[in-house]
């Protein structure tokens, strides 16, 4: 092959390779589960990427391993529930803001049968403290997700040590929501679950949102663009991207129209 036939053969293959090149966007978002398990991801990641060009990919673990997978730069956003964790995140310099995004609750669910009596309770203090005066079975997810963090918080307001009680009444999962919510309905106890979570959740047998209502089971989401000045790897613009889309007007009334059975599973309120 002579000069000529050479430059013009691998011109012909950049050519070739650089509009493949430019569709290759995409961003690592490190997120909590619930967002993937109630199915809120299939709905508004295609309508992202058909706005933008960019593909998202999702790692959905618990919030406390979310965070730890973005302080290794390994993702682009994070997306969670644990203000005060990603607060935390955001003033060691991992993050560049951080953005409400949207908002449910938590519930707490059980078997009909409610063998500590606390159905219809929305004071969940006084529910918490009659499970463990009954020592009635409660499953905890144990792995320091928002959802852990959540009900350790809440167990500590009412004066519950659940470390004396691990492995009588209260049993650690050491796993996520979907598989929690299996175990407490396969063992008849007590689960405290996001509620869009429960919604989607196929599974419930006999089981009822048992204690709900008290403005101490808020569930307040947040999204943060990883930090590029921490981690160079991090795809900044389109990160932002993301963010932007998902706290602008047609992003928020994305996650408000996403719901199962005519039930909306998240309440959009960036920017309130």
């Amino acid at each position: 092959m002579n000069f000529k036939t050479f430059t013009a053969a691998l011109l012909s293959a950049t050519l070739i390779a650089l509009p493949a090149m430019a569709q290759d966007k995409s961003i690592l978002v490190q997120s909590t589960t619930s967002t993937a398990n109630s199915g809120l991801f299939d709905t508004l990641l295609p309508e992202f990427t058909k706005d933008s060009g960019i593909t998202v990919n999702v790692v959905a673990v618990g919030t406390g391993q979310a965070i730890k997978n973005a302080e290794n730069c390994d993702g682009d956003v994070l997306l969670v529930h644990a203000k005060a964790a990603e607060e935390k995140f955001i003033e060691s310099g991992f993050g560049v803001a951080r953005f409400d995004l949207m908002y449910n609750d938590f519930v707490i669910v059980g078997p009909a049968a409610d063998p500590a009596g606390v159905a219809g309770m929305t004071d969940v203090t006084a529910a918490l403290t009659k499970i463990a005066d009954a020592k009635a079975p409660f499953a905890s997810r144990g792995d320091d997700s928002g959802t852990h963090k959540k009900e350790l918080q809440l167990w500590q307001a009412a004066g519950i040590d659940t470390a004396a009680a691990s492995g009588g009444w209260y049993r650690s999962t050491g796993s996520g929501m979907g598989a929690t919510l299996n175990a407490g309905v396969g063992m008849g106890a007590y689960v405290l679950t996001d509620r869009a979570t429960w919604i989607s959740f196929a599974n419930k047998a006999d089981f009822k949102i048992e204690v709900e209502g008290d403005t101490n089971l808020f569930n307040q989401y947040g999204v943060i663009l990883v930090n590029p000045a921490k981690c160079p790897s991090v795809k900044a613009e389109d990160g932002q991207a993301f963010v932007d889309w998902l706290i602008s007007d047609k992003g928020q009334a994305s996650i408000a129209d996403y719901k199962i059975d005519g039930q909306q599973l998240f309440f959009p309120n960036a920017g309130q």
